[in-house]
């Protein structure tokens, strides 16, 4: 296999887009979010660095790949005037410095057509569908479509169509052959449980505007490749917390690459096959970075060096048999989370989020509540998975009952209470961030992130094989 190397060379025209969202912002503020919001739509390119067909979604027929069907893109942000449904009764409060609370709550034009999308030329890659070709079916199924799985009582969500059946066929097909036979991911005894992870399905109802199949696979691969050192390394496959962060080291450099002399360069590039996970990350990232920016694969490496501190710190705990503290949890689970999966939802969409507007500390705020509330989905869903396994398994539910000394139903209902308590911040952030900054990558990032969290909880809670829910009702 090749060694890692430079991602190839990139177009200037995040620079630029990122300039125009400044222009966008300074007219926000002397004309109103609506004139910002027609001048982002008539002057933004739809796309801005990444090959592929000019507007999403596209079928690749000869390969039995097909469009998502209509409808088939669920978004948690709410529009105008609407109060998430399934809430505590309450609003969702606004944060402060972004967007009055009225604005987003209330009747807003300007909100309104940024939900819809932008219009206007260069703008219908930045669109689900097209104005003109309205979904015949609504947006979002009925709680009970789908196939297999109920939700949590009382969790609040957002339902979704199943994703495309031809398009999970695909990825599945493709993804079990890079596993099995480009980096030997898994041994032959562990086929069932890798089919029974249901990863072709999981990317697809996460990714609804992935352009292509060859999109969906680039967040596909890197997902498999973290759950391969989460196994191998951390939990059920021989994983322990006694010399992990020697392990999570050297297989970063999978992802960050060393950059040493040309003596011992050589050995560092032999060590890339050393094992499952860093064959993996090797591998997965060769094929991201060829269609991502330097900036979006970056962004990616900060977050799983995030993920692995947060690996640590949960390895440090079972190291001395300590049970942290509720708010110490929810810290080590912002890092221990599933934040490098939506952060690169705009490079499987085929698009960029310019840097210094990813950075912006609205945008982090967003994803890492995002994070957050589809991480303690995790702990909610695999609850009794962790309890039959072997050793103590730190979860929210776990540690409520531990240090608020609850029992194991109350422990878990209270952890829904966190849950929706998450979702909702992160809905009412998301709704301000798009109020006080409609530019169209802007937009279509939060889309993005919120189909992810969607996708996210539906896979969680499908997934039977895996999962099955406590008997607290």
């Amino acid at each position: 296999m090749p060694e890692p190397g430079l991602s190839p060379a990139q177009s200037s025209l995040p620079a630029a887009a990122a300039r125009f969202g400044e222009h966008v912002l300074g007219q926000a503020r002397t004309t109103g979010a609506e004139a910002a919001a027609d001048a982002a739509a008539e002057a933004a390119p739809a796309r801005t660095v990444l090959p592929g067909p000019p507007s999403p979604p596209v079928s690749l027929p000869a390969k039995g790949d097909a469009p998502p069907t209509a409808g088939s893109v669920s978004t948690t942000l709410p529009t105008a005037g609407s109060v998430p449904h399934g809430g505590p009764g309450g609003e969702p409060v606004v944060p402060d410095g972004l967007e009055s609370a009225g604005a987003v709550r209330g009747a807003n034009p300007a909100l309104e057509r940024i939900m819809r999308g932008p219009s206007g030329l260069g703008t219908a890659g930045l669109r689900f569908f097209r104005h003109d070709e309205r979904p015949g079916v609504p947006p979002a199924a009925s709680p009970g479509a789908a196939a297999e799985g109920r939700p949590i009582p009382g969790l609040y969500h957002h339902p979704v169509p199943e994703p495309d059946p031809v398009r999970v066929a695909e990825v599945s097909r493709r993804i079990k052959s890079w596993a099995v036979d480009e980096v030997q991911a898994f041994p032959p005894e562990w086929e069932d449980q890798f089919d029974g992870f249901s990863v072709g399905r999981y990317m697809v109802a996460c990714h609804p505007d992935a352009p292509t199949v060859d999109h969906l696979m680039l967040a596909t691969r890197l997902m498999v490749a973290e759950n391969a050192a989460d196994d191998c390394y951390c939990e059920d496959h021989g994983g322990s917390p006694v010399g992990l962060g020697s392990r999570l080291l050297l297989a970063h450099t999978a992802l960050d690459p060393l950059h040493t002399t040309k003596e011992y360069e050589p050995d560092w590039a032999e060590s890339l096959h050393a094992d499952a996970p860093r064959r993996a990350y090797r591998s997965a990232m060769e094929y991201f970075v060829q269609q991502a920016t330097p900036s979006q694969a970056d962004r990616y490496r900060h977050d799983m060096a995030r993920l692995h501190m947060g690996y640590l710190a949960e390895a440090a705990w079972a190291e001395t048999d300590h049970v942290p503290e509720v708010w110490e949890y929810l810290a080590m689970r912002q890092f221990n989370n599933f934040r490098p999966c939506p952060t690169i939802t705009d490079t499987v969409g085929g698009y960029e989020l310019p840097a210094d507007l990813h950075a912006r500390p609205a945008m982090q705020r967003v994803i890492a509540l995002a994070g957050n509330a589809t991480t303690i989905v995790n702990d909610l869903y695999s609850y009794t998975k962790e309890l039959a396994s072997p050793g103590r398994h730190l979860n929210l539910p776990v540690v409520i009952a531990d240090r608020e000394d609850a029992s194991e139903r109350d422990a878990y209902l209270k952890a829904v209470e966190v849950h929706n308590d998450l979702m909702h911040a992160f809905e009412a952030e998301a709704a301000a961030l798009a109020a006080a900054c409609p530019v169209p990558n802007v937009l279509r990032f939060l889309r993005g992130v919120a189909a992810w969290v969607d996708g996210n909880h539906y896979w969680h809670m499908t997934n039977t094989y895996r999962y099955s829910l406590p008997d607290f009702w």
